[in-house]
């Protein structure tokens, strides 16, 4: 079915066309923000200025409408030192905590030991919360981090403003007063305004995951990205894990390798944009959650020869996508206990939109400059549906063999390995049994 579609490559290449335009605009709108950022760390020694962030450039460049881009900024502090302290009832009182702040998943203090005398710049009553407690002196408090960074961050806007570091209209602070874990401030690049989300983060060494099989990437790759935490504000009073940094380093590994990984990532979501999501509305697939999808080809599709061609690279993210759309649960890469599909999402609808997609693709591949035709109906195979629900009964069937007889359901599957056919037919074995037996 895919290999009847002339369409693939000529979509793809108007998306491309614009990816250099896109990188050019982001960098001139990041040095914008180095330039006010630079004069923060110079203002207090306890920011510092993140200029790796090639991987952002990448994400930008691929995105068909990403205009909100994450700017992480480290505090400079001896973070190995610092107590992980969980919520409870006991540190709920004392600090006065309300709005149901320790509902916060995953949130936890972050605590300043008693013994610790390095650490006298993070004792100060701007970010610091004193507390009674056996181990801790009391803890860096995320909500009075934000307050003084954004303080410090306008009055370096000021600063630039006046000695023409920033030319006039090129930076807005209008949402910096707006409640929540972020800053966000309006960069204009002379093509579009980017929303560059600004969030205090601290760094520290952790070890790094070993319970988890590496394929699909580099070796060493999974275990050179998790070795540092990132913890960024949950809420005023807590800190919470984040692992944007760690997704966005091994999408930049994909780059590297061979094949049409990124430019199938690239091609989905900008499917997504335009058709997937209505029209005004911001529910619905996520950038983030197609670059987890890829992340899960890679490793469910670990061959070269998987991405060879741009039709069967997109369908590797279909068969995945559909699946866990069925399934309502889309696994975190790194912590697949984590499901990333909230309630919000309306799963069945964008099940049948995605499902419209692979069956009959070449309605979509093409870009529509005046009023979109209407698409042409499709048979619908009642059956996929069903083989879909699979995995969730049964794990044993979210393996790479069970997306290979998806991919052979679309002719998608042109592999000659014969090892991986015959553990599809031994899937398809498996599957006629469970039917036979239910009859």
């Amino acid at each position: 079915m895919a290999a009847t579609v002339p369409n693939w490559h000529s979509y793809l290449q108007v998306i491309q066309s614009r990816e250099d335009q896109r990188v050019q605009h982001f960098q001139k709108a990041e040095n914008v923000l180095f330039i006010v950022l630079e004069r923060v760390k110079t203002m207090d020694p306890r920011v510092i200025v993140d200029y790796s962030r090639n991987s952002e450039a990448l994400e930008f460049s691929l995105s068909a409408a990403e205009n909100e881009v994450t700017m992480e900024v480290p505090l400079c502090i001896n973070s190995e030192v610092l107590l992980m302290q969980p919520c409870t009832d006991e540190h709920s009182n004392s600090e006065n905590i309300t709005n149901g702040d320790c509902q916060v998943p995953g949130s936890f203090y972050l605590g300043v030991p008693k013994q610790e005398t390095n650490l006298e710049n993070w004792t100060k009553e701007d970010v610091f919360s004193s507390v009674d407690d056996v181990n801790s002196r009391g803890h860096i408090v995320p909500g009075k981090v934000l307050h003084l960074l954004k303080e410090l961050i306008v009055a370096a806007i000021v600063h630039c403003k006046h000695h023409n570091l920033i030319k006039p209209g090129e930076l807005s602070a209008e949402r910096l007063n707006e409640d929540g874990m972020q800053l966000p401030l309006l960069v204009s690049s002379d093509w579009k305004t980017i929303c560059f989300n600004i969030i205090p983060v601290i760094r520290r060494k952790q070890d790094t995951l070993n319970n988890w099989q590496e394929r699909g990437f580099p070796k060493g790759s999974l275990s050179k990205i998790t070795q540092e935490a990132v913890f960024i504000p949950a809420s005023y009073h807590h800190w919470r894990y984040s692992t944007n940094r760690p997704i966005s380093k091994l999408v930049q590994i994909l780059r590297t390798l061979k094949g049409y990984r990124l430019d199938s990532l690239c091609l989905l979501d900008q499917i997504n944009h335009e058709y997937w999501k209505e029209k005004g509305e911001e529910k619905g697939l996520t950038f983030q959650h197609l670059k987890m999808i890829l992340l899960w080809a890679t490793h469910f599709f670990p061959s070269t020869e998987d991405w060879l061609s741009l039709e069967g690279s997109v369908y590797r993210l279909l068969v995945i996508l559909l699946c866990c759309l069925v399934t309502k649960d889309l696994p975190h890469f790194l912590y697949p206990e984590q499901n990333l599909f909230n309630d919000s999402l309306d799963l069945t609808a964008l099940y049948s939109k995605v499902e419209t997609f692979a069956i009959s693709p070449k309605y979509f591949l093409k870009f529509y400059f005046a009023q979109r035709e209407g698409k042409k109906s499709h048979q619908k195979d009642n059956g996929l549906k069903a083989l879909l629900y699979l995995p969730a009964e049964n794990r044993d069937f979210w393996d790479t063999a069970f997306f290979d007889m998806l991919l052979s359901k679309f002719q998608a599957y042109q592999i000659k390995d014969t090892q991986r056919i015959s553990a599809m037919s031994s899937i398809l074995s498996k599957i006629k049994e469970m039917v036979h037996n239910e009859s």
